[in-house]
């Protein structure tokens, strides 16, 4: 059996994270292993879903992915789970298209088989909550098993709200929350990561599957996720390695934006992964034949990382002598010459690349892109495509002339972007490589030539 459950909403903010959270804390609290997964390209919701399990959660991405490959990602995190908790995006058919489900949490959960419990806010209406319901079940192929009633006045209003859904919608209603029955979920921004490592949020957890276990029937819920058919997953048979090498990866409180089928993928196609921590001054590891440096948040840390000199020291040199480098987002943004932070203040960062990074008091870049390679890079052959998505609320001002890695296509149109050069490539756009398994297969390739010429190099 493979249980599994969609966390659906009926649009942003119906509270589908505090759900998953709790949920994710009451299953683990009656014993079960249970894993979380998050529709769509994000990082921060499932930093909540790994830390109250202390599983990897997984992002089931169908636009980045395909079908295939978003199959290949749920067996990855669900084979020994004794459930699957998959929150949302948006609302529910929220996703690529207006016209059609593709991309949403509505085409997830019928793609993975999976029972929909849609969250619902009742605040401020009664039988009305039968009318969303029943719209939510009309416009496509809805999966939807249960209703979860949130912010309900009082036992009786939701009370009133279930007896409208159960008898003109005909699914349960599994449970409800009181307006302030939850604590509010902690700020998704500032000072995440660290607060998490801290155990700072740990209160918070208990506190939110405590509530749950409370007013959420888990049993009910249990029978609905473990009547989802079971399934034989696929499995995306990796690209043989060819090549050997050892690929350093910063990951610490700023670097810590990293799909886990990026880094499982580089160690399928030959890759050691090396983790340092540039917060902490350390070095980049000797051993390294490649660099990887994912997104985050170096602006909060930006004092820091502009003073551990060691650090900056080690990759400057290291990228010098050609160290084939990817860096995503906050990676770029730590390449770059400057990182000024919102209260005006400039940071030297590594100065690998000539450009000044300013942070923004508004979102810069949000949604899906598809990327061209323009040239041959480290990680992709000229004319090869990937996936990704951009979130970030800084801009880069360039210094001098140099040519893009990428032609970039979103919803809005096509611009090019990214940093290139023989063995640096950097942007703004996070890539699933997923979406491209040559990706890693090609920056192993690389590191691995990188450190045979080095070798040859003494030898002479």
């Amino acid at each position: 059996m493979n249980p599994r459950i969609v966390i659906a909403g009926t649009g942003s903010g119906s509270g589908k994270t505090t759900v998953t959270v709790g949920l994710l804390q009451a299953f683990k609290n009656k014993g079960m292993q249970a894993q979380g997964f998050k529709c769509g390209p994000d990082y921060i919701d499932p930093s909540y879903h790994t830390a109250v399990t202390g599983r990897a959660s997984r992002n089931t991405d169908s636009w980045m992915l395909g079908e295939e490959g978003m199959k290949d990602v749920f067996r990855r995190g669900s084979g020994d789970a004794d459930i699957s908790v998959i929150e949302g995006v948006m609302g529910m058919y929220d996703g690529k298209s207006p016209t059609s489900d593709h991309g949403s949490t509505a085409e997830i959960s019928q793609m993975l088989e999976a029972p929909v419990i849609l969250v619902v806010n009742i605040s401020s209406m009664a039988r009305s909550a039968a009318a969303i319901v029943k719209g939510f079940q009309s416009l496509s192929d809805s999966n939807i098993a249960g209703v979860l009633l949130n912010m309900a006045g009082s036992e009786g209003h939701a009370g009133l709200c279930q007896t409208a859904i159960e008898q003109e919608c005909g699914v349960p209603v599994v449970g409800f929350l009181l307006k302030g029955d939850v604590p509010s979920i902690p700020e998704r921004h500032l000072g995440l990561i660290p607060a998490i490592e801290r155990g700072e949020l740990d209160s918070f957890f208990e506190e939110l599957g405590t509530v749950m276990a409370e007013r959420i029937d888990l049993d009910m819920l249990y029978d609905i996720a473990a009547s989802a058919p079971d399934r034989v997953w696929p499995v995306r048979t990796p690209l043989e390695a060819q090549y050997k090498a050892v690929i350093a990866v910063a990951y610490d409180a700023a670097f810590n934006f990293y799909y886990p089928e990026n880094l499982e993928m580089l160690e399928e196609s030959g890759a050691e992964l090396a983790y340092f921590k540039p917060l902490e001054n350390e070095p980049l590891p000797p051993r390294a034949d490649g660099l990887y440096i994912g997104g985050g948040f170096p602006e909060e840390f930006a004092e820091e990382l502009a003073g551990n000199q060691q650090t900056k020291t080690s990759i400057r040199k290291a990228l010098e002598e050609k160290l084939p480098v990817y860096a995503e987002c906050g990676g770029y943004m730590y390449l770059a010459d400057t990182l000024t932070t919102t209260d005006g203040k400039a940071h030297d960062m590594i100065g690998i690349i000539p450009v000044d990074v300013a942070m923004q008091t508004k979102l810069a870049s949000l949604g899906y892109r598809e990327i061209t390679a323009l040239d041959d890079s480290v990680i992709m052959k000229r004319g090869a495509t990937a996936k990704g998505h951009e979130f970030h609320y800084s801009t880069a001002q360039e210094k001098a002339d140099w040519p893009p890695h990428h032609e970039v296509k979103a919803m809005r149109g096509t611009k090019q972007e990214g940093y290139y050069t023989d063995h640096i490539t950097a942007g703004y756009t996070h890539l699933h490589f997923g979406s491209n398994p040559s990706i890693p297969a090609r920056f192993v390739e690389k590191a691995s030539a990188w450190r045979e010429m080095k070798e040859n190099r003494r030898e002479t």
